[in-house]
């Protein structure tokens, strides 16, 4: 599967680059990379081995091509690379909202899967969303994403906007979360610093313990809310009709929508 071009090496094509480094996944020399302005992931690796914007002719060595543009940019870097690919290069897309077909049409034909990743790929804790319907380019993906995190296969193309929504886009969720919780412990008198270190460690620590005991969110929720306490009356505003549940549900909403906006 290697060489592996990477076409976009911006914030999560340097993710994924940052994680394959410190999980020794690929050797430097088995990358190419190919972005007008590399982030510092992508010149470091090139100080290793890897070919940073490497002449045209060399992009006929990739077996493996992540395409890892935004979505507004991928037609014209496929316009750009498309013609100097090998025949049986593998695309393998994380541009949100773009289909499969429409990908391997503008890459001539060629093999497709989507991913949908979180930036935690750079720590080794991200998650990847995947679909495609050539087993082959699944196994490929599979590769790619295994060393940075969990993967999750979707069955259905369709379900990559959804999953786009809950797991792609939800990393912002939660530090917009940890903001609002900061200014709430400032708003009620807390020092910035105090606030800002009660709020990270806190919800670092409660992520940490879903992660490790097994427990579903609803009991481990239920084993810290005594009744009448102090939990149970926050819970009663976040919980309420106009609180979490009925405010998360329209932002997936809405980034369903964008999603297929996007790949329109």
């Amino acid at each position: 599967m290697t060489p592996i071009l990477m076409l976009g090496a911006g914030r999560m094509g340097g993710a994924v680059l940052e994680g394959w480094r410190r999980a020794g996944a690929f050797q430097p020399t088995d990358l190419v990379i190919r972005d007008p302005q590399p982030g510092p992931q992508a010149q470091a690796l090139e100080a290793e081995g890897a070919l940073l914007n490497p002449p045209d002719a060399e992009l006929a060595r990739a077996k493996t091509v992540l395409l890892c543009v935004k979505p507004q940019l991928w037609r014209d870097v496929a316009a750009e690379t498309a013609p100097w690919l090998a025949a049986d290069a593998v695309i393998v897309s994380v541009a949100a909202g773009v289909k499969s077909q429409d990908i391997a049409k503008e890459f001539g034909g060629r093999c497709v899967a989507r991913v949908m990743p979180t930036t935690a790929a750079a720590i080794g804790q991200g998650t990847a969303s995947l679909y495609a319907d050539d087993p082959a380019a699944l196994a490929r993906a599979h590769a790619l994403f295994e060393p940075l995190g969990a993967v999750v296969d979707l069955a259905d193309e369709g379900l990559m906007h959804a999953a786009t929504a809950v797991s792609g886009s939800a990393p912002a969720y939660l530090y917009a979360f940890v903001e609002a919780l900061e200014g709430a412990g400032m708003a009620a008198g807390l020092p910035e610093k105090e606030a800002r270190r009660l709020a990270r460690s806190t919800l670092t620590g409660a992520a940490a313990l879903l992660a490790d005991s097994g427990e579903e969110p609803a009991e481990l929720r239920r084993q810290v809310t005594s009744p009448g306490g102090t939990t149970e009356a926050a819970l009663n505003v976040l919980l309420g009709a106009d609180g979490l549940p009925s405010l998360l549900r329209e932002a997936v909403v809405r980034a369903v929508k964008r999603s297929k906006e996007l790949g329109a």
